[in-house]
Formats: C-alpha cells, structure tokens, sequence
C-alpha cells in the first residue's frame, strides 16, 4: 500500500497513522463493542445471554430514561442561554474600548473552565449547604432564616441548581472562542457603524452576531455535546437525586450498568446516549441553518 504513495503521501500517512490508530481504539472500538454488548443480557461476568432487540424494547418503555433525557435537554437549553448568551454579551464588554487590562478579564474569565468538574461540583455542594453554605448564611444574615432549605432536595428546583455551575464554569470557554472569532474582524467595519451613529448593542446585534455565525454555530454544537453527556457535577452534587429529579442519561447509564451490574441494558443506555446526541445536534444544526435562511432572506 504504501508503495502507491508518493513520498510526501507517505510523510503524511505516517504522521496520521499513530492518532488515527489511537482514534480507533478509544473511541471507535468501545462505540463497537458497548453495540455489540447491547444484544446481550449480561451482568459483567464471562456468561452472556444473546436477547436481541429486548434491551432496545425495553429502553423505549423505560420511563426513567427518557425522564433523564428531558433533563439534558433542559441542561442543554440553559447552558446555551447561559453559557452561549452570557459570554457573547461579555465578549461585546471586554471588546469595548472603555475597559481596560483587556487581558486580565480574559484570563480570570477562562479559569474556572481548567477546575476539574469534580471540584467545580464539591465547590458549588457547600454553596448550597443548608448548614454552612453561603446562601443560608447570607438568608439568616439579613434576617430571613424562614426562607433557608436544604437546597438540592428542592425537586422543583434542583435541574436549575445543577445548571448554575455548569454555566458558571463554562463561560469563559466560549468568551475564548468568541474573542479569537471577533479578533478577525476588520475594525474599519466597526469604524464605519459608529460613523453611521450605531449604538453599542446595534453593533453587536447586526454586525457581531452575522459575522461570527458560524464560530456560534460550533460554540452550540460543543455546548449540545457537553450536556447531553453531563454526568461530574451530578454525580458529585446530587447523584441524580432526590430520586429521579435530577437524574440525567449518563448518571442513569452509570447506575444501571454499575450499581446494578447490568451490562449489557447500560451498553444499550450508551448507544441511546449516542443515537440521541447526533439527533439533537443535527436537529439544532438545520434548525439554525433554516433560521439564519429565513433572516437572510
């Protein structure tokens, strides 16, 4: 094979051989294999028991499963209001030429994304500490301890107690993105609207927003990825809990296939997980294409 190549073929080929073959092996052969085991009734020991499609019949009717995939689907919509839409916003004021040490907010904004989601989880469990967290202090400081709870029982409320560090932790992420999108922008662009009389927010809105469309559409993509597989900061903030309220695929995944010992029915949560994610992305992609079609024309 490797003689039909001409020699800067083969430099190339090389190069590419050693991450592809790495690429292969972590991700393509476990996507295979947790497929294959799918089939199986199996509870992780050397006995299997071909079942066919009756891992895949059952997940249809497992309310629990779709119940969780409704919460990553609500992680998903408010991590890309908070997210997204937060860091756009702080992207139009770090670029404004009225802040200064531009490259101080930039570092301090980006920082909370490199803490590990397992401290980023235990950070934001003593927040919500119905002893000594700071919500509580700050309820009994100003007098109203009626009002104090035990937060992450709160079942109405604990999806957006769970949201709250994710987008605190990830929008610095994106300003990051954003800016090196926006640094290609010509200034005489901006130059010519303030020239027009165009406020600040009109700026950002018609010239900003189309210009960076497709840097956007990637922050969203990477944003619907990360959270249809949310699972370190559940797991350490509430473990699904209290009962199902935050449950979300992966922790559920994670229960059946460990706690339960059900490999083979969690190898099919797995390729759910999987199946579901490329729906959703792909939705949202041709969702924003048809959109953006329609504002165009």
């Amino acid at each position: 094979m490797l003689n039909s190549i001409k020699p800067k073929g083969k430099t190339i080929f090389l190069y590419l051989l050693v991450p592809v073959a790495m690429f292969v092996f972590t991700v393509f052969v476990p996507l295979v294999t947790a497929l294959v085991y799918s089939f199986f009734e199996w509870k992780g020991g050397p006995q299997k028991t071909f079942t066919g499609l009756q891992n895949y019949m059952t997940l249809f009717a497992d309310k629990t499963f779709w119940e969780a995939f409704g919460h990553n689907i609500y992680l998903v919509i408010a991590c890309i209001i908070g997210q997204i839409g937060i860091a756009f916003i702080l992207v139009i004021m770090v670029n404004s030429k009225l802040v200064k040490l531009k490259g101080m907010h930039r570092t301090f904004g980006f920082f909370p994304s490199t803490i590990s989601a397992v401290c980023i989880g235990l950070i934001w469990n003593m927040i919500y500490h119905n002893q000594y967290g700071i919500i509580n202090w700050f309820l009994k400081t100003i007098g109203r301890p009626d009002l104090c709870k035990v937060w992450l029982n709160e079942t109405d409320k604990v999806m957006l107690l769970v949201s709250i560090p994710l987008i605190w932790q990830f929008i610095g992420y994106y300003m990051v993105i954003m800016l090196s999108a926006i640094a290609s922008i010509d200034g005489e662009v901006f130059e010519s609207a303030e020239i027009d009389g165009a406020n600040g927010m009109q700026k950002a809105w018609y010239i900003t927003l189309p210009l960076i469309k497709n840097t956007m559409l990637v922050c969203i993509t990477l944003c619907i990825a990360g959270n249809m597989k949310a699972f370190d900061n559940i797991f350490v903030m509430t473990k699904g809990g209290p009962g199902t309220a935050s449950m979300v695929m992966a922790m559920y995944g994670y229960q059946i296939s460990f706690n339960q010992s059900n490999m083979g029915y969690g190898s099919c949560i797995s390729v759910g997980i999987f199946v579901l994610s490329l729906l959703v992305i792909g939705g949202s992609q041709s969702l924003i294409k048809y959109l953006t079609r329609e504002k165009e024309a």
